[in-house]
């Protein structure tokens, strides 16, 4: 029999123990992976309170568990690459252990899947925004005037807009949304930009790269497109300005285009109630960075 000790120590290794679930978050998904005899859950409400179960279990237990968005299609895609049944635990294993370095994470802090699992699928949608964008930009090429490669260009003076837009704006926490007319849908990025009490901005590395990408794209393809910030800061009204896409540049929105702009659902067209206590307003001057003309081909 182990020892005390022995137990002890296993359990400590336990803890040390660092896990992935891999989850599917919608009825059509967990519909999708009943077709596979080896799969044991009936019903998604059920599935669902048992990963919690597991989940507030390890956490109880010390552990730290990544939450990754299971996608069937990409699994099944997975198994035929890899030559695996599909219908089989330790191919679902081997595809979550994949997802904790390629895929979509989050980690498990506590929070009820009802909060965690709309932040996975944002961070899903996310990061497929931005591989489709960095993907249209490398297959963009050189051009065919001067050899100069169209993507890299459009990326360096999206990052030359964006460090402009954020040293022109008013001290406060930023909130900007850029959306590029593309086929099949509009991408959209997001990036939230605070300064702290030396007056640096501070922005998720990430976010920026995403955004920066999106703009990058809508400025190399020069589809339609905007960009409109929000500022808030205490004791003062919030402001929010925003530019169109033009060419390879941006163009100044006007108070009234601006307010439309803000108010209208990106995805459903429909007009959304503004805010009280909002100052809708035209944007400072960007300068030589935001003029179109020679930057991109």
């Amino acid at each position: 029999m182990a020892s005390t000790k022995q137990h002890s120590m296993r359990d400590a290794l336990r803890r040390e123990i660092v896990g992935t679930v891999g989850l599917l978050t919608d009825e059509q998904d967990f519909t999708a992976m009943r077709r596979y005899r080896t799969f044991p859950f009936d019903d998604h409400e059920s599935y669902l309170q048992e990963a919690e179960a597991v989940l507030r279990s390890r956490a109880a237990e010390g552990g730290h568990t990544t939450i990754a968005l299971f996608d069937p299609e990409e699994y099944a895609e997975f198994c035929a690459e890899m030559g695996l049944d599909p219908d089989a635990s330790a191919s679902r294993t081997r595809f979550t252990a994949e997802l904790a370095t390629t895929g979509p994470t989050l980690p498990y802090e506590g929070q009820p899947l009802s909060e965690l699992l709309p932040d996975l699928v944002d961070e899903a949608v996310r990061k497929a925004t931005w591989e489709y964008a960095s993907t249209a930009l490398a297959r963009i090429g050189p051009c065919a005037t001067c050899g100069q490669d169209i993507g890299r260009a459009a990326f360096a003076h999206a990052s030359e807009l964006l460090v402009r837009i954020l040293d022109t704006a008013a001290p406060g926490d930023h909130h900007l949304v850029c959306s590029v007319s593309a086929a099949p849908e509009t991408l959209v990025a997001v990036l939230h930009a605070d300064d702290n009490a030396d007056g640096d901005t501070q922005l998720d590395e990430s976010e920026a790269l995403e955004f920066t990408t999106v703009l990058a794209l809508g400025i190399a393809i020069h589809r339609a497109g905007g960009l409109v910030m929000r500022t808030s800061a205490p004791g003062t009204t919030d402001r929010v300005y925003g530019w169109r896409l033009r060419g390879d540049g941006l163009q100044p929105l006007t108070a009234g285009e601006v307010f439309d702009a803000y108010c209208t659902d990106i995805e459903s067209g429909d007009i959304v109630s503004p805010d009280s206590g909002v100052d809708y307003c035209e944007p400072p001057d960007l300068g030589d960075a935001g003029q179109p003309g020679g930057h991109t081909h």
